[in-house]
């Protein structure tokens, strides 16, 4: 038979085979729940506040120029992480929100701002890439448009059909829609990183700057990929296995493995690579978006 261990303030069950049942006691727990989703709701204004302190940075650094990539890059990790640390900070309404389309729409947002902030990265990279090869790049950038209007056009209809149907099958559809989107936010990241990296690679030894830009594409790269493959494998497991459900609120564990993995590390490891400054002067590759 099961035997009890009761500590000060939690209450632990002990199998037949001497194992503590730990995970579910903590999920099960409100003083858990509470804790974890708080330290998530502090971590992410902690990344939200990096952000922008390095946007007001940029922006005092090089005031004459609008909005360039590098600061909308930064506004929307702000704005990503910020939304984030609100839904946690107020975790027990969302989670106990009645209408299952709105809870998901609260919770997959930002999620989807996420991807659009990082694929900026991609599109980036791209530009660099093609410039560097003499190729025309015009067409990166309305590309970048058409791909994120697809994706949040998709994702509203989901959201919809999951309003009218209230069907089971339509949840489903919606986290492997978001799997899938997350899959190729990974594949963009290994096609144009790795382009990228290997061009760097044949600049000569003695290039200014050459290992400092290796290394900061190679490293963003391998976050960027690991975590998007990451939400890609975790998402779709979600959708099969309702033990793996994300969006529940008696999953705080899974909950607080999840996002520091895909989200808040990466988030925080990538705006730490992309801590330096703009030059004063104007370079080629940092251009006002239009």
């Amino acid at each position: 038979m099961a035997s009890l261990l009761r500590t000060k303030n939690f209450l632990f069950i002990e199998t037949e085979s001497g194992d503590f049942d730990w995970w579910k006691e903590i999920d099960e727990s409100e003083q858990w729940q509470q804790g974890i989703f708080y330290t998530l709701c502090a971590s992410y204004a902690l990344v939200s506040m990096i952000a922008l302190v390095q946007l007001f940075r940029i922006q005092f650094r090089v005031p004459e120029y609008g909005w360039t990539t590098q600061k909308v890059f930064h506004l929307m990790n702000f704005i990503v992480n910020g939304l984030r640390a609100i839904l946690f900070g107020f975790y027990r309404s969302v989670f106990l929100i009645k209408s299952k389309a709105l809870e998901m729409v609260l919770l997959d947002l930002p999620g989807l701002l996420f991807f659009s902030t990082y694929t900026l990265l991609v599109l980036f990279w791209a530009e660099i890439y093609h410039q560097a090869r003499s190729l025309p790049i015009d067409k990166l950038r309305p590309a970048y448009y058409i791909i994120n209007g697809l994706v949040y056009f998709t994702q509203i209809s989901i959201w919809i059909s999951i309003r009218l149907s209230q069907s089971p099958i339509a949840i489903e559809v919606a986290k492997l829609f978001f799997s899938v989107v997350s899959f190729f936010a990974a594949l963009g990241f290994l096609i144009y990183g790795g382009r990228l990296f290997f061009l760097l690679r044949r600049f000569p030894i003695e290039s200014r700057g050459r290992q400092k830009k290796l290394n900061e594409v190679g490293f963003v790269t391998g976050v960027c990929c690991t975590c998007f493959l990451i939400r890609c494998l975790v998402v779709a497991l979600s959708a099969l296995d309702k033990d793996a459900d994300l969006d529940v609120l008696n999953h705080p564990i899974l909950n607080l493995s999840y996002y520091m993995l895909v989200e808040i590390i990466p988030s925080a490891l990538v705006l730490f690579i992309l801590r330096k400054l703009p030059p004063r002067r104007v370079s080629d590759n940092y251009q006002p978006i239009k």
